[in-house]
């Protein structure tokens, strides 16, 4: 059984939904269904020239939900690079801890494994969403984020090289 894996693993997954519920209400106000700029869009056939039922539905959905179109397509940006790098970064942070509570490596490694990975993503993922640019939140993810991959990277390797000999 890997318990503190497991907890992880369910903590990130919720970010992750976090996250997710984040991009498509921004997509649902901007109206952006596919991409994250003008420019996109403006590239993309009008999805409300000759709909079909779902395009209507989800429409109308949307308006209900979010009835005034926002233009904000830096916010969209934002929220969808959080996203990204979110599961960009996570997985593998999550290996690390897999692979070091099953070749049972103290757990205070792995609990520091896991809770710096979920602070630092939550971390970045606020800084990025909330500011263009540098932003406290987002250096403190970034290296935060480095750190879980140094330390995993070199427990990995020591717990494999043990596991060998």
């Amino acid at each position: 059984m890997i318990p503190i894996s497991t907890l992880f693993i369910g903590l990130n997954g919720l970010v992750a939904l976090a996250l997710t519920y984040i991009v498509v209400m921004e997509r649902t106000s901007t109206r952006v269904w596919h991409g994250e700029s003008k420019e996109d869009v403006a590239i993309q056939p009008d999805p409300l020239k000759n709909p079909n039922v779902v395009t209507v539905t989800v429409e109308k959905l949307a308006t209900k939900i979010i009835p005034n179109k926002v233009e904000d397509y830096g916010a969209l940006q934002r929220k969808v690079r959080a996203h990204g790098n979110f599961a960009e970064y996570v997985p593998l942070g999550l290996l690390f801890i897999i692979a070091l509570e099953l070749m049972h490596s103290p757990n205070w490694l792995i609990w520091l494994e896991g809770s710096v990975l979920t602070i630092a993503r939550i971390a970045h993922a606020w800084g990025l969403i909330k500011t263009y640019g540098p932003s406290p939140g987002r250096a403190i993810g970034f290296f935060l984020t480095l750190f879980v991959y140094i330390v995993g990277s070199l427990a990995c390797v020591y717990y494999g090289i043990q596991g060998v000999i």
